[in-house]
């Protein structure tokens, strides 16, 4: 046992080789069993059938047969030119990918990422095998999250293996389309990758849809005050982020191709194929980014109309408060005014034998005037100072 092989079984990623393993074209495989009783000694040999979605071998762009069996299939490649085959896999595991790749020589590094999957969109090159991971997108309207798949490819010089670990993309549909048009699959593995990412990008474009009848909407929410209209602003943007992280890294893959094309030999007419499916990657991912920002000058501007709605309530609530300062204070005023007199007049209510200036004739004259002279000065004191 190769040394990458025990270190991944150790790590729980890789099942060990099973004791007798068959090489190519060996017996059938046992009955399926659970993974966790498999042991270093007897890990179980999975049907590949349970995984394989369609598999066949296409000569001058035309189907030759379906096979279930990866050895089938590999003794069906007799090297000659025009002829290769088309693996689809649907969350097989780990053992299944290991059985693909002692047929076609596949790489420890890109088998490791097959099999834990959740990888970044990429490119690279091992050997004369290409390995690229997409992920496929679709908007969910109803609750405006973006639901992502991944596909894993790997293409070599007869070979395309294609691994799913989501429902989408459709590669039923690209693989009919292909058939149905035998002189792009004549040209080869590079045909189906192209096929492949044309699906993929083309699945883009609902998605920018949704994305911008969403923002349209969160920007007349805005200008209507919706109290609401934050979250979902937030809860857009990371949708967004993620989107843009599935879109941006087709640029580069699309970059690596191209920088491929004359040392792999990539007919013209496969070039202007992947060039169109370039320029459409580059006009979703511009617009994605253009949504970012949308979105993030969306949020400022709603901050923006919320601290002024703020400020207008203050300032009403300070206008509120204030005419109510002076309402208090003229109520205030009065009250004190009226009270001079009231303080004045108590007097003669005392009931006292003895009271200075009770038989005098000028008294009340005296008192009338002490009142009007105190209510005319707290008058006076009260206007200065703006309270009447």
């Amino acid at each position: 046992m190769s040394d990458w092989r025990a270190r991944a079984a150790r790590a729980g990623k890789w099942p060990l080789r099973p004791s007798g393993h068959p090489g190519h074209g060996g017996a059938d495989p046992a009955p399926e069993h659970s993974m966790d009783s498999w042991t270093e000694a007897e890990p179980p040999r999975v049907p590949l059938e349970r995984s394989l979605v369609d598999a066949a071998v296409y000569r001058d762009g035309r189907r030759v047969d379906a096979h279930t069996s990866l050895a089938e299939i590999y003794r069906q490649l007799p090297g000659e030119p025009g002829t290769m085959a088309w693996i689809g896999l649907y969350r097989p595991t780990p053992e299944q990918l290991w059985q693909a790749a002692e047929q076609f020589g596949l790489h420890e590094l890109a088998l490791e990422d097959a099999i834990v999957a959740h990888q970044r969109p990429k490119l690279e090159r091992y050997g004369d095998t290409l390995f690229v991971v997409l992920r496929s997108a679709r908007y969910l309207d109803e609750t405006e999250e973006v639901d992502f798949g991944e596909i894993h490819i790997f293409v070599g010089p007869e070979f395309v293996l294609t691994v799913r670990h989501s429902q989408a993309p459709d590669l039923g549909a690209v693989r009919k389309r292909l058939e149905n048009d035998p002189v792009l699959l004549a040209m080869g593995p590079e045909a189906v990758l192209y096929a492949i990412l044309d699906a993929v990008v083309d699945g883009y474009a609902p998605v920018v849809a949704g994305l911008q009848n969403d923002i349209d909407e969160i920007e007349t929410e805005v200008f209507g005050g919706d109290p609401k209209v934050s979250r979902r602003i937030y809860e857009l943007s990371r949708e967004v982020v993620d989107f843009q992280r599935a879109t941006r890294p087709l640029l580069t893959i699309m970059r690596g191709l191209e920088a491929g094309f004359q040392k792999y030999g990539t007919s013209e007419e496969l070039q202007r194929y992947l060039r169109d499916v370039a320029d459409h990657a580059t006009t979703v991912a511009e617009r994605v980014d253009g949504f970012r920002q949308i979105l993030g000058d969306i949020l400022t501007l709603n901050a923006t109309l919320v601290s002024q709605a703020q400020n207008e309530e203050m300032k009403a609530l300070a206008e509120a408060s204030h005419a109510q300062n002076n309402e208090i204070k003229k109520i205030s005023s009065w009250a004190a005014i009226l009270f001079a007199p009231t303080l004045i007049g108590t007097v003669y209510g005392m009931n006292f034998d003895h009271m200075p200036e009770l038989h005098w004739i000028l008294g009340y004259p005296f008192a009338i005037a002490l009142m009007a002279l105190v209510c005319t000065s707290l008058y006076i004191v009260f206007k200065r100072r703006d309270w009447l």
